[in-house]
């Protein structure tokens, strides 16, 4: 059971695709398609997500984005993508932001957006992670053909069909000279209704893929955009500025599916990227095979132009983009060869670390004693740019496990094996079983595919001293935690350890072969707190919810509750135990539901809202004795399960 939970793990922190806008007065860099105006303002755009283990790649091609203005009228249009429209690989997003540039947005209240992203046969590229939880219908490292995945809710013509995606804001974006805002977007990757699998009889055995854009996005608000980790952003440098402060770059993508040598498709969105004048940036020249800290780029200015460069960023108050840490070349692969993605794998044995890259390809790794480890902080740039670790001690202490989000900096990218000078930790994610929740942490214990991967490790939460912000971006104090299906409650301030320890020692039972399903979360987690100055504390967990294997109601819906039953007799557990599943008709927390009806080897995914009085009547017309569902709730303290998705079926019924 628990790889079968792990795809809904990492959804858990800041799920799915993320459009975080910035206003600010002024800006880093600017759209070449637009002259700012007294009634407008650059607003940076990004975009970011969350994972799925089952997936190396999920590339989308983002062809626009408009905002929806406060009492009606035509949407307006903030962004368009180049030509040709690049992918952008959602799983390499993991709660980071993309800088897709600065966009124009005219002074006003905005209450949604529409984000049309590309649904032609090749626009959706869909590639199985190197290693996938166990059971998944397809070998690891599979490209999907187009033929086999079908879009939902696509419009226009062939060659020209899109998919428009509708987002209502929980709270307006309003944009005004000297205002910053911060909006985000989320994509849930590991969304149960966002991508599905069926194999109808006139497949003769394939497995189709449904992917479904509508539902899995909510609106997640992010009060500070110095905060925003950044991923690695590429470019050709077209100049460096007089005062030689910024350069200014032309942002590049790389090609997906990943070519060799890898190649740059340019962008003309520029964007410029200033030197930290106080801390420093770290140049690397990849050419010189040099390394010098710069706080301006004198020293670079007549060499720089021409050349491709990744650069990690973040942003200043005022907007502007600081860089912490810049590789310079001549040649696009230079820059480029340096592995970036989820560890996959991390063998203390061989301290070889393997990394999911661009193409979800492993990539093993050397780990040595000259190599150093860094956090990304960026609203601490002295901390951005300090090595928290170095050499091999760094993974046996567990302080870098699969899960991770990291780029990867070699000695020589062409070399073989390939050393880490250093490794980028982007996001640091603890997940798994929780036990042992006291005062001071609780224990992670995470089981894989792979054993060598499994760990067990007892983590302490962040000091009640130290500045948090909850799901709703208010700023609290140490650590708290929610329900994955109630963000908006989380539980935080001087009682929020104890209510934690309790809420984890609960557990539904199911009997029979599915047993007890006990309480699952996933945190992020921050390095050097005064918890734990020399290791990683906890900012908060999320209980997440627990997949229950296919199920069949056998006590009706009623009021807002129903049972089930799951799994069949069992020698160790008896037979199978009726559980209640408590849903919510809430709006902003209510239960996501969702009719799936397959027929003639078609599946159809219909969202219901049950917040609406007819939406409730068509699920508990559905939710009668004998109807097939798929429940992912939360197990509660009391052996019921608080529902976060529910999903019944008709037409053909699943066989599992």
């Amino acid at each position: 059971m628990q790889r079968n939970m792990s795809s809904a793990l990492y959804s858990a922190l800041l799920t799915g695709l993320t459009l975080a806008l910035a206003g600010c007065g002024g800006g880093s860099g600017s759209s070449p398609s637009f002259t700012p105006g007294p009634t407008s303002q650059n607003v940076p755009l990004v975009i970011s997500d969350a994972s799925s283990d089952d997936w190396a790649v999920i590339g989308v091609k983002v062809l626009s984005i408009a905002l929806l203005p406060q009492g009606g009228g035509s949407a307006v249009t903030v962004w368009t993508a180049p030509t040709p429209a690049p992918y952008v690989n959602l799983e390499q997003l993991d709660q980071l932001g993309e800088i897709l540039g600065n966009v124009n947005v005219a002074n006003g209240t905005y209450t949604g957006a529409v984000l049309t992203v590309g649904a032609n046969p090749g626009d959706l590229l869909l590639t199985v992670s190197a290693d996938p939880e166990s059971g998944f219908p397809v070998a690891p490292g599979t490209v999907i053909a187009p033929t086999l995945i079908q879009i939902l809710g696509k419009q226009g013509s062939s060659g020209n069909f899109t998919v428009p995606v509708k987002v209502t804001f929980d709270s307006p974006l309003t944009v005004a000279a000297g205002q910053s805002n911060a909006l985000d977007l989320e994509f849930d990757l590991a969304h149960p209704a966002f991508i599905v699998a069926h194999t109808p009889p006139a497949a003769a055995g394939v497995t189709l893929w449904a992917v479904n854009f509508q539902g899995p996005v909510r609106h997640h608000p992010v009060p500070d955009i110095t905060r925003l980790v950044l991923r690695h952003t590429y470019g050709t440098v077209k100049s460096v500025d007089s005062t030689n402060t910024f350069f200014t770059i032309s942002k590049d993508f790389p090609v997906l599916p990943a070519t060799n040598p890898e190649t740059a498709v340019a962008s003309g969105i520029s964007l410029d990227i200033y030197a930290d004048a106080t801390d420093g940036t770290i140049f690397y020249d990849l050419d010189a095979r040099t390394t010098t800290v710069v706080k301006n780029f004198s020293g670079e200015a007549t060499s720089l132009p021409g050349k491709f460069v990744r650069v990690a960023a973040r942003y200043q108050v005022d907007g502007k983009l600081a860089a912490v840490r810049v590789w310079a070349s001549s040649e696009f692969a230079k820059v480029w060869l340096s592995p970036e993605g989820h560890v996959l794998h991390v063998n203390t044995a061989t301290d070889v670390v393997t990394v999911a890259d661009e193409d979800g390809r492993p990539v093993p790794i050397t780990v040595d004693s000259n190599t150093k480890f860094y956090f990304r902080t960026p609203e601490n740039a002295l901390a951005d740019t300090q090595p928290i670790g170095a050499g091999t001690g760094f993974l046996t202490s567990h302080d870098l496990v699969r899960g991770f989000k990291v780029h990867v900096s070699a000695v020589d990218p062409l070399a073989v094996p390939m050393v880490a000078d250093s490794i980028d930790i982007e996001t640091a994610a603890y997940s798994g079983r929780i036990s042992s929740a006291n005062a001071m942490g609780f224990t992670y214990t995470h089981n894989f595919f792979t054993a060598s991967d499994d760990y067990s490790v007892n983590l302490d939460y962040i000091s009640s001293a130290t500045a948090n912000t909850d799901p709703s971006g208010k700023s609290v104090m140490g650590f708290l935690w929610w329900d994955f299906t109630y963000p908006t409650l989380a539980v935080e301030g001087s009682n929020a350890v104890q209510d934690f320890v309790q809420a984890t020692n609960g557990g539904v039972n199911f009997g029979g072969t599915v047993g007890t399903l006990t309480a699952w979360g996933a945190s992020g987690a921050t390095w050097g707190d005064t918890a734990n100055p020399s290791g990683w504390s906890l900012r908060n967990a999320v209980l997440v919810p627990v997949p229950v294997p296919l199920a069949v109601v056998t006590m009706p819906f009623a009021g807002t509750t129903f049972a089930v039953t799951a799994g069949s007799a069992s020698t160790t557990n008896g037979n199978p135990l009726p559980v209640t599943v408590d849903v919510s008709t809430t709006a902003q927390s209510a239960t996501l539901v969702y009719q799936i009806d397959r027929s003639n080897g078609v599946i159809t995914i219909t969202p219901v809202d049950i917040t609406t009085a007819s939406g409730l009547a068509t699920m508990g017309a559905a939710l009668v004795s004998g109807t097939p569902v798929k429940v992912y709730g939360v197990p509660q303290a009391d052996g019921t399960l608080k529902a976060y998705v529910l999903a019944y079926f008709t037409g053909t019924l699943p066989s599992a």
